[in-house]
């Protein structure tokens, strides 16, 4: 496995250590947990098709903040989450196992040089991942795939107020994509040889990244993130020579999340999540995610 910690995670870490000790101000910390239900059963004596399923789903949004320096601002975004559901046979009733309906983990830590200019040199790094990877039923394994972002560039201050914050940043980035453990068959005549590898690969490009929070109301807010992404150069491109995929990894990747809340009570919130994803890689057409949840929710900071 080459690296996964590059000489830009190291500079980030050093300008963080360096930092700290010379800033008296403290973190702007927010820090959300979420937990959302839904049940519905039937009995074995019941007819017309229907059949029942549990879905629960736990998440965690934070933003930790702080001006490290008078010319260095930190900011950590943190997105956690896991869901299940179980679903019941419309015709025996009996219940399936547990799969799972949602799951993330999302960090990125992003260094912002405050010079007081137009735009700010910046540099980022993000670590992006699942809790459990269960793709293949016989080899289930914990935090993979791994897709480790490193990138710098400029960003401007679109909006910053109390409460709403808009910043966009345009820089290159460095990407690189670990899976564990990958069971390789190897078929022969005779025989059926099975080895576990681990697979990387690495590709390189333009990043735009614009990150938004709206407070609308004081019972209604928003976040949201649009990420642009054009290689421009990938470690595997001869892997996909002669084939019809041989330049699908040069289209430009879009992740488009969109997050709505809105507070009926303290602890009682409705939220609608919104993602639009579009790898060319993946699927040659656009993935559309939905989620309306109601549940309980506490504002841990």
């Amino acid at each position: 496995m080459k690296p996964s910690i590059t000489f830009l995670t190291l500079s980030l870490a050093f300008l963080i250590i360096i930092g700290s000790p010379s800033s008296g101000q403290a973190w702007e910390k927010s820090f959300d947990l979420s937990l959302n239900a839904t049940q519905s059963s039937y009995s074995n004596s019941w007819v017309g098709g229907e059949a029942g399923n549990v879905t629960w789903a736990a998440s965690g949004n934070g933003i930790f903040a702080k001006q490290m320096s008078p010319k260095f601002r930190l900011r950590n975004t943190i997105k956690l989450a896991f869901g299940q559901t179980i679903s019941q046979d419309k015709d025996d009733k009996t219940w399936s196992k547990p799969t799972k309906s949602t799951d993330k983990i999302d960090l990125e830590a992003l260094g912002l040089f405050t010079i007081e200019a137009y735009v700010e040199p910046y540099a980022a790094v993000r670590f992006e991942s699942q809790f459990l990877d269960a793709s293949v039923d016989a080899n289930k394994r914990y935090i993979n795939p791994v897709l480790l972002t490193e990138s710098a560039g400029i960003a401007k201050q679109i909006l910053k107020r109390e409460k709403d914050d808009v910043l966009t940043r345009l820089g290159f980035a460095v990407k690189q994509n670990i899976n564990r453990d990958v069971y390789i068959y190897e078929i022969s005549p005779t025989d059926t040889t099975v080895t576990v590898e681990t697979l990387t690969s690495t590709d390189g490009g333009v990043e735009s990244v614009t990150d938004a929070k709206m407070v609308l109301s004081d019972k209604l807010g928003y976040l949201g993130k649009l990420t642009l992404y054009k290689a421009l150069f990938f470690s595997k491109k001869d892997d996909f020579k002669g084939t019809e995929a041989e330049d699908y990894w040069k289209a430009v990747d879009i992740n488009w999340e969109n997050t709505l809340t809105a507070s009926v009570s303290k602890y009682v919130q409705v939220s609608l999540y919104l993602q639009l994803l579009y790898d060319k890689q993946i699927s040659k057409k656009g993935r559309l995610k939905e989620t309306l949840a109601l549940g309980l929710t506490y504002k841990l900071l």
